[in-house]
């Protein structure tokens, strides 16, 4: 039998542009045993980057005007939005469904103010969560000396499903997808379509371990050792699915 154990992580401050989290996270759990997958929330990330927008400082364009008064939103924030975007899909009933310069497909590509300090601000996502896993991951290394690995963490919707779950949207020290397709199931059949979102899953998770308003950020995740790897990896970019074999775009 396998065991697994989530647990969320307490004493985080609140966090600053610059914060060094590897720290924070080193200082808040005291010890992290070796093969530990520590799942950080996007937000603290962008807040440590600086990934923040206060609107007082953003000029709507008119297409930003016209879409703000088209969705009810204010023009700003939609701004904001567009230039987080590589294309608007979809926008209509006050939600605008974007593909971000990473290739996240999203809502309001993933900009929001949620947990966010200052009134009137934004939170974007990092601008490569991949990156950001890999940094974390190497600081945690040198402070801790052990094999860890880090995801970065979001909430997503998803298609044909009312309600939101964590997502990786990076990751390192881990693959983040598990590909059984050639392989046999118990009964011998060969698999042609399961490959598993490894990464997503732990995610999905580590989300049950805190509530959104618990200021948990971290959750370490045990049991998974066997998924953890010596090298960085490709990182949650290699979920990401190409257009030209995505059914709906």
């Amino acid at each position: 039998m396998g065991g697994l154990s989530v647990l969320s992580l307490s004493g985080l401050p609140e966090v600053g542009q610059g914060e060094n989290l590897a720290q924070l996270i080193v200082g808040a759990a005291g010890t992290i045993a070796d093969g530990t997958i520590v799942a950080i929330a996007q937000k603290i990330v962008s807040k440590a980057e600086g990934a923040v927008v206060r609107l007082a400082d953003v000029t709507p364009s008119a297409r930003a005007l016209a879409l703000g008064e088209r969705q009810g939103k204010d023009p700003r924030a939609v701004q904001v939005v567009l230039d987080q975007s590589a294309r608007v899909i979809r926008a209509e009933r006050g939600v605008i469904i974007c593909e971000t310069h990473h290739g996240f497909v999203c809502a309001n590509a993933g900009v929001d103010a949620s947990n966010a300090v200052e009134s009137d601000t934004l939170i974007l996502l990092p601008r490569d969560p991949d990156e950001s896993a890999r940094q974390i991951r190497a600081n945690l290394r040198a402070l801790t000396g052990k094999n860890l690995a880090v995801l970065i963490t979001d909430s997503f919707g998803r298609a044909w499903r009312n309600g939101q779950l964590d997502i990786a949207i990076g990751c390192a020290g881990i693959a983040p997808l598990d590909d059984w397709r050639g392989r046999v199931d118990s009964f011998g059949r060969e698999l042609r379509a399961t490959w598993l979102a490894t990464v997503d899953g732990i995610a999905a998770a580590t989300e049950l371990a805190r509530a959104k308003d618990s200021r948990e950020p971290v959750v370490l995740v045990s049991g998974l050792e066997r998924l953890v790897t010596s090298e960085d990896g490709p990182g949650a970019r290699a979920l990401v699915r190409a257009a030209s074999e995505d059914l709906f775009r």
